[in-house]
């Protein structure tokens, strides 16, 4: 299914895109986030964001037609790798720093995923965006996490656990507040690593170095 239009006049969404300065836009995407964090996707529209940010609808209008599109431009902004710049010389350590970078994020990120849901269900360019904002850059620096571990010699290229880290990652995730109403903290995270993540590996639980983040 593609975008639906939203309520605003065909006047204003064909009209020219006034240029805003990098702030001003960042701004407009903050708001429209943290909108769909507070009161779900559906709750959330053109009209509100504007209020909240004191510009005219007609201002959000001109630079994205529809409230989908304009969700998809705030995520695809949005986009930060975590796990980017993990590098102990461990494997066990880097997925333990993974856990720990996940855990500080998990609150937000899981609320945007839940608050999403159903959005990105019905449109294929919200599900994309999402993607590309909070799945695909954290996956890609997590296999470069593994395949470094791999060409140390740590775990065998043949493992067959390999594969499936990155769902057990991110879907530890999306469950646990499914399952107990809490968020996967830092410390939970650490220690699903050690508990399950790690003998999947076949990876000793080496002792621990002091955190100190």
């Amino acid at each position: 299914m593609t975008s639906q239009a939203a309520d605003g006049p065909e006047t204003v969404t064909a009209s020219r895109r006034s240029k805003l300065t990098p702030e001003r836009e960042r701004e407009f995407f903050d708001a429209v986030l943290e909108q769909i964090r507070e009161c779900g996707y559906d709750s959330v529209t053109m009209e509100g964001v504007a209020a909240s940010t004191r510009c005219s609808k007609s201002t959000l209008y001109r630079q994205w037609k529809t409230k989908p599109q304009f969700v998809a431009a705030a995520l695809r902004a949005s986009r930060r790798v975590r796990f980017a710049g993990i590098d102990t010389g461990s494997l066990a350590e880097d997925l333990r720093q993974a856990a720990r970078a996940a855990g500080d994020w998990s609150g937000k990120d899981a609320r945007l995923m839940q608050a999403l849901g159903h959005a990105v269900t019905a449109d294929q360019e919200l599900a994309q965006a999402l993607r590309e904002a909070l799945v695909y850059p954290e996956i890609a620096a997590l296999r470069e996490i593994l395949d470094r571990g791999v060409a140390r010699g740590e775990v065998s290229a043949g493992n067959l656990a390999l594969e499936y880290i990155p769902a057990m990652m991110f879907g530890v995730l999306r469950v646990r507040p499914v399952l107990s109403g809490q968020y996967a903290d830092a410390d939970y995270l650490v220690r699903f690593v050690e508990a399950t993540v790690l003998p999947a590996l076949g990876l000793t639980q080496e002792p621990r170095p002091p955190f100190t983040g």
